[in-house]
C-alpha cells in the first residue's frame, strides 16, 4: 500500500496510527532496557532471590485484563451504534484503570510494610528495580487514563459513530498495550529470580 495515496483524511488517520506505534515501540525499548538491566543485575552477590511480590500486584493484573475486555466491548458498542452500552463500558474501563493504579500503590505499601525500600540501607537492588519498573508503568497507565478520559468525553459529545471511531481505536490500542506490558512485567518479576 502506498502511504502517499488516499484522501487527506486517510493520510491524517494513517499518520496518527504511525505516531502511536512509534510511541509504543519506544516504550517497548525502554522497558526492555530495564528488564535487561534486572537480568544482568541478578548475578550480583547482593541480589536477593526469595522476595515475593505483593499480592495486590496480582489482583491488579486481573483488573487490567478485565479493563481491556471492557474497552473492547465499548468499541464494539460504538461499531453497533449502541451509545449507552459504549458509555457504560468506557466508564467501567476508567473505574478499573483507576482501581489498578490504587492497588499498585497499595502494593507499594505492602512492600514497605515488609521492610523493602526503594533506596537506603534497608533496600536491595532487586526491590529498587521492582519499585522502578512498577512505578514507571503506573505513570504510563496514568497517561492511558488521561487518553481514556478524552475518549469518554469525545464519546459523550457524539464524536464517534459506527463509521468514525479512530480516536477510540487509538486509545484502545494504547490501553491494550499497557495491559499486555503489565502482564509481561508481572510474569517477568515473578519468574526471573
Amino acid at each position: 500500500m502506498d502511504l502517499t495515496q488516499g484522501s487527506e483524511k486517510e493520510k491524517y488517520d494513517r499518520s496518527k496510527k504511525m505516531m502511536l506505534w512509534f510511541g509504543i515501540a519506544s516504550l517497548v525499548m525502554g522497558f526492555a532496557g530495564w528488564t535487561s538491566a534486572y537480568i544482568v543485575s541478578s548475578s550480583r552477590k547482593d541480589w536477593i532471590q526469595d522476595i515475593e511480590l505483593p499480592s495486590l500486584f496480582y489482583i491488579s493484573t486481573g483488573l487490567i485484563i478485565v479493563s481491556s475486555l471492557t474497552y473492547i466491548l465499548a468499541k464494539r458498542g460504538v461499531q453497533q451504534n449502541k451509545k449507552q452500552l459504549s458509555t457504560l463500558f468506557l466508564a467501567t474501563t476508567l473505574v478499573l484503570g483507576i482501581t489498578f493504579v490504587y492497588l499498585q500503590f497499595q502494593g507499594f505499601e505492602q512492600m514497605l510494610g515488609n521492610g523493602y525500600r526503594f533506596t537506603g540501607p534497608t533496600s536491595s537492588i532487586k526491590m529498587s528495580y521492582v519499585f522502578l519498573i512498577a512505578f514507571v508503568h503506573i505513570l504510563h497507565v496514568v497517561a492511558g487514563l488521561i487518553s481514556l478520559s478524552v475518549v469518554l468525553f469525545n464519546h459523550l459529545k457524539g464524536k464517534y459513530s459506527s463509521e468514525e471511531y479512530l480516536g477510540m481505536t487509538l486509545g484502545a490500542t494504547f490501553w491494550h498495550f499497557l495491559g499486555i506490558l503489565w502482564v509481561y512485567l508481572i510474569l517477568f518479576m515473578t519468574f526471573v529470580k
